[in-house]
């Protein structure tokens, strides 16, 4: 349940860009007509209205995540929260302002704090969040720091490529980076560190054979 909660934001954004894009015409029409009030200028163009309505759908979608958990009395994590207080304030920026600017430095601003709550952890606390998170895993401290660099480094490269990719490609290519790129190398590198791992997880030594 957690994890298509975790996913549905994502989901929704993504489907709510792609059904407008190919509607901008009607995208346009309904944005300016039921968020006019909140746009400057009071009128949404058919160019930047996919971007706007998917934006308003992942603002209201994350609202409904936080809101979920809560009435299930259950932890909502502080990466949630930090997650809800850039959507709604790069939200409201990119819907008053009708630019895609401010939505596309979300993910970037989600991995660095990410990035920096790992950094901080490790350097005025001496903690490891993931450490904490897979305590039942018997590995030397060594191991732990540098897993605990590696995502830091991890989460520095996303926040950079998330803004190559806004910058220099159109919104398109960037929803699609956002939900298939970025998903995929945070696949592939969380794969990566398992095995990373397994190699150094202890052996069950093996049974000798009765003589």
């Amino acid at each position: 349940m957690k994890i298509l909660l975790d996913f549905l934001p994502l989901a929704l954004f993504f489907g709510a860009f792609k059904y407008a894009e190919g509607h901008r015409e009607w995208a346009a029409a309904f944005a300016t007509t039921h968020l006019g009030f909140m746009v400057s200028g009071g009128t949404v163009g058919p160019q930047e209205a996919p971007v706007l309505l998917a934006t308003v759908v992942v603002v209201l979608a994350t609202l409904a995540q936080v809101l979920i958990l809560k009435l299930t009395r259950q932890k909502v994590d502080t990466i949630l929260w930090i997650s809800l207080a850039l959507v709604v304030v790069l939200g409201a920026l990119t819907v008053y302002f009708h630019s895609e600017t401010f939505i596309k430095w979300k993910p970037t601003g989600l991995y660095w704090a990410m990035g920096l709550g790992f950094w901080i952890s490790a350097r005025f606390f001496n903690t490891n969040p993931l450490k904490s998170m897979l305590k039942d895993l018997p590995l030397p401290d060594p191991v732990w720091a540098r897993l605990n660099q590696a995502w830091i480094a991890f989460f520095l490269a996303m926040g950079v490529l998330n803004l190559a990719v806004a910058y220099n490609f159109s919104t398109s290519a960037w929803t699609n980076f956002k939900v298939f790129g970025a998903t995929g190398l945070m696949l592939v590198f969380t794969l990566a560190q398992g095995v990373y791992l397994s190699r150094h997880l202890p052996q069950d030594a093996p049974n000798e054979e009765a003589k």
